[in-house]
């Protein structure tokens, strides 16, 4: 990161509180970008208990960050730590495709909707399964949030495992067809397992 300017005490608290909200997250393992199970699997299955996605920006970006997922019995767990955002709400999803190959993001696919329903809010009776809603980044561009999904797992036939977080520029709408208006994929993670 190149600090330049004159405002050079603001622009090191910048990079501080950006460098500090990214350690918060990094007491947690990294993952492989292999959906590596983490116990014995029935044929089809993905199992794990935790996995983990480092989001990395799409061309003309600056977006990085971590996602941290933990399944419990009352839904998966999610901390998101992400910084380079333009202040303000952006999209968060899961997308159909471990695949974050293309410069925009758009070899993810998809969000992950393996019951065909409609796109709208995580608290919606019908939503996609990869229907997060929306982050805040503050004033510098930085999200801490975290976020307990009930219809995501990281276990079975329709586990998040080796598909892909996307976060967008734009904030979702919740409701619009077929992807919330969310704008352009600003970040892309692939969701792995932890070694």
């Amino acid at each position: 990161m190149k600090i330049l300017g004159n405002n050079l005490p603001g622009k090191l608290l910048t990079l501080a509180a950006a460098t500090s909200l990214l350690a918060a997250c990094s007491n947690e393992p990294t993952a492989t970008h292999e959906a590596a199970p983490a116990k014995k699997a029935e044929a089809g299955e993905t199992v794990a208990s935790k996995a983990i996605a480092m989001l990395e920006p799409t061309q003309g970006n600056n977006v990085k960050g971590k996602v941290v997922l933990t399944e419990r019995s009352d839904g998966v767990h999610m901390q998101i730590c992400a910084t380079g955002l333009t202040p303000g709400k952006h999209g968060l999803h899961v997308h159909a495709k471990g695949d974050c190959s293309a410069a925009d993001g758009s070899s993810a696919g998809g969000h992950y909707n393996p019951n065909d329903a409609p796109h709208g809010a995580p608290s919606a009776s019908a939503h996609h399964v990869g229907d997060l809603g929306n982050v805040t980044a503050d004033a510098n561009g930085n999200v801490s949030e975290k976020i307990v999904s009930k219809t995501m797992q990281l276990t079975g036939v329709v586990s998040v495992v080796g598909k892909a977080f996307i976060i967008h520029g734009d904030a979702d709408d919740l409701s619009s067809q077929p992807s919330g208006a969310a704008g352009p994929r600003v970040a892309c993670g692939v969701i792995g397992v932890p070694q």
